[in-house]
């Protein structure tokens, strides 16, 4: 795990041929400074575009044409071109003329609205079970409608807001040296504000500040007031009365209650409407802490907000129910597969469960669930695109998986990742910009000074490990496809080729273009919908080929070809079957057998090259720590103590985790998100079951995986994509 990095310039560099450490840093004064910018040519990458397949419309109208000539601006920062005004002493008080100018748009005719919605007069009327009917007294009804939203929301104060956000932009800029926002993500949101239409915003929350900065972003930014929803239970009565003022949201307890219960159903229909032109948004009380805490450091920090594209909702709505077909559960896919019953994998898609408890949501019909589990998806996807990968993700991810030259390395995967498409949160001179990132990971690395100019950076055994391990795993979306296919390659040779044998070795065997299809079909069924990122409008044989794509454009497959076969480059004579070429577009959902049946001559090699097998190795790292962990969750199988609560078994499993980390020194799969991932992973696989019990919903070991045989299987499977 030792990585050399030389810590400061040097007039003249080395020389000796046996100094493997001369290469680190080479870079002279006499030399110009390698310098990493985060774009490619002249613009930087756009991230985060909406669904071109489901939202066709909103793709093209929602997007700010020259949004690459747009840069970035500090929200945080205000001078006297910021108010109306022009003097000495506004530039002395430019904060507080700022925050007077904000726009507070009033919502004194929401009761009455809501009061006319669709669902509250269907309750009223008797037209859903337990509904009021026409005996029920309408003023009674209003006054219970006002109660109900008195304890949701209240009109916010434009004074106390105002006052907020002075004290707020005060607060910030004592915390944060810049808070940047790209103008062009800010000007598609200003053109999506402009239809008339209310901004839903979802946030994936990546820090507790969230909670805090990116309301008073968007307020900065002329949105108005951003609804935040608040855990009531986590807030006292006086408090609770402040947030309301503020813009705070607090769902009623008869909201959470069961269906069955006639007690919730006004509640349940007055949140219903109350949530849709309210920008719902989870903060948390922690946020103060955390805020605190930043105060407390010397250097100020930056941070930056990012903005998927917008999209219409109901274009969504729209277009996404044409484009589903058949699908199957985790269990039904892979456990005949896995237990050796059947060979073909299904030619159809994986649907993982999902069932809200309790809330509004169980009052949606099951093709509106399956509508908003897709939405999620799409949304997940987007927002991880356009999330920046930090350069201490790079440098985690370097030191983890033991990389020497520091340097070069870490300008080549800068690269990488603006190649495919992600930006990057950093910029600046090489050498100054890796002295930043290991300051920020000095608590899990050690730096030992071994000679005169180099430095020994070590990462910390144990909770280090893990640290870096989750920093790493920011880059596993950028390379997930090649990540997967690499992977399944390790899976299909694995049986053929002995684990530690030379790369030469497996270079030589042979791999099918449906022998790669089948592997990659597995693995990606295998991985959760979360961390694939699959959008639900695309296929999986369509993910087949980007992944076999991606593996040949990177230079770690080439095509064989064999006797009487025709060229892979050959397209002239490719004949499309009739009913793929009437196939409507997006329908992806029939077998394209057909088509398949052509690639049963297509063969490919690894390719020789001197990189490739490192960076083979690389790919089928990033995966390595979930897998790691779902191979030790099936080795956990005949230890655990079942039934069990979920949160308990996931206690259980988490320090088996600890526990074989400690013998083993490996610390990248000790995770609770990982725990939870395998457990439900294990449940959609049918390996545990949940069970209703009085005391609540507990997890049971499935017969089929009650015998220590099958248990054995499913490790077996699992470890074949796992490269040592």
């Amino acid at each position: 795990i030792a990585t050399m990095l030389e810590s400061r310039l040097q007039t003249k560099p080395r020389s000796s041929p046996n100094d493997r450490e001369t290469s680190l840093w080479s870079s002279g004064l006499g030399m110009k400074l390698e310098a990493v910018t985060p774009f490619l040519g002249k613009y930087r990458p756009f991230v985060g575009r909406c669904c071109q397949t489901c939202t066709p419309k909103s793709w093209d109208s929602l997007f700010h044409r020259s949004i690459r000539d747009l840069g970035f601006c500090n929200v945080i920062l205000v001078k006297e071109e910021n108010t109306r005004f022009r003097d000495w002493l506004v530039r002395r008080l430019c904060y507080f003329l700022w925050s007077l100018e904000q726009h507070i748009p009033s919502c004194q005719d929401t009761p009455q609205k809501i009061l006319e919605s669709t669902g509250v007069q269907n309750l009223l009327s008797g037209k859903v079970p337990g509904g009021a009917g026409e005996g029920q007294v309408p003023d009674v009804v209003k006054k219970e409608v006002q109660r109900i939203l008195g304890h949701i929301q209240a009109p916010p104060w434009p004074f106390l807001v105002r006052l907020f956000s002075w004290a707020l932009l005060r607060f910030l800029n004592c915390v944060f040296l810049n808070v940047q926002l790209h103008k062009g993500q800010m000007k598609m949101v200003h053109k999506a504000a402009q239809t008339g239409s209310p901004l839903v915003l979802l946030s994936t929350h990546k820090t507790l500040l969230d909670g805090i900065l990116l309301p008073f972003v968007l307020l900065s930014q002329g949105l108005g007031v951003l609804r935040v929803a608040w855990d009531s239970r986590a807030c006292s009565p006086s408090l609770r009365a402040l947030l309301r003022k503020l813009g705070g949201l607090f769902l009623p307890s008869e909201a959470n209650l069961s269906l069955d219960s006639s007690e919730g159903l006004l509640a349940r229909a007055v949140v219903q409407e109350a949530s849709a032109p309210l920008g719902l948004w989870t903060g948390a009380l922690a946020v103060l802490r955390s805020l605190c805490s930043h105060l407390g450091c010397s250097r100020q920090i930056c941070s930056r907000v990012h903005l998927a594209q917008p999209f219409s909702l109901q274009e969504y709505t729209i277009s996404a129910r044409s484009c589903w077909g058949s699908r199957q559960t985790l269990e039904q896919l892979l456990q005949p597969i896995l237990l050796g019953q059947c060979t073909a994998v299904p030619d159809t898609e994986k649907e993982q469960e999902w069932t809200p408890i309790t809330g509004p949501l169980l009052a949606l019909k099951e093709e509106d669930q399956l509508l908003v589990r897709r939405l999620s998806h799409h949304v997940l996807s987007a927002s991880v695109a356009s999330s920046a990968v930090m350069s201490t993700a790079i440098m985690a991810t370097l030191l983890l998986f033991k990389h020497q030259k520091l340097l070069g390395e870490f300008s080549w995967l800068t690269e990488e990742i603006l190649l495919r498409g992600f930006d990057v949160g950093f910029s600046g001179q090489l050498r100054s910009l890796l002295q930043h990132t290991l300051s920020l990971l000095r608590a899990h690395v050690a730096l030992l000074r071994i000679r005169r100019g180099d430095l020994l950076v070590v990462p910390r055994p144990g909770p280090g490990l893990a640290h870096l391990a989750r920093l790493s795993a920011e880059l596993l979306p950028v390379f997930l496809s090649e990540a997967v296919g690499a992977c399944a390659v390790r899976g299909l040779l694995v049986g053929r080729v002995p684990p530690q044998g030379p790369w030469e070795l497996q270079g030589i065997e042979l791999l099918s273009q449906n022998e790669l299809y089948r592997q990659i079909l597995l693995l990606m069924h295998l991985l959760p919908q979360e961390l694939l990122l699959l959008q639900p409008c695309q296929s999986s044989y369509c993910y087949c080929q980007e992944v076999l794509d991606r593996l040949i454009q990177c230079g770690l497959l080439v095509a064989e070809e064999t006797p009487g076969s025709r060229a892979a480059c050959d397209t002239g004579r490719q004949r499309m079957s009739r009913r793929l070429l009437w196939k409507p577009s997006g329908d992806f959902t029939d077998s394209d057998s057909d088509d398949f049946e052509e690639a049963e001559g297509r063969y490919f090699r690894l390719s020789q090259q001197l990189r490739c097998p490192d960076f083979f190795l690389f790919l089928c790292r990033l995966l390595s720590p979930l897998l790691k962990a779902f191979a030790q969750a099936a080795a956990f199988l005949h230890q655990g103590q079942l039934p069990d609560t979920e949160s308990g078994y996931t206690k259980q499993l988490f320090q088996f985790l600890q526990a074989t980390a400690h013998e083993e020194g490996i610390f990248e799969c000790v995770d609770p998100k990982l725990a939870i991932s395998a457990i439900w992973t294990f449940r959609d696989l049918g390996v545990l079951q949940q069970m209703p019990s009085p005391a609540g919903p507990r997890l049971h070991l499935s017969s089929t995986f009650a015998s220590r045989d099958n248990q054995e299987k499913l490790e077996q499977f699992i470890r074949q994509f796992i490269c040592s």
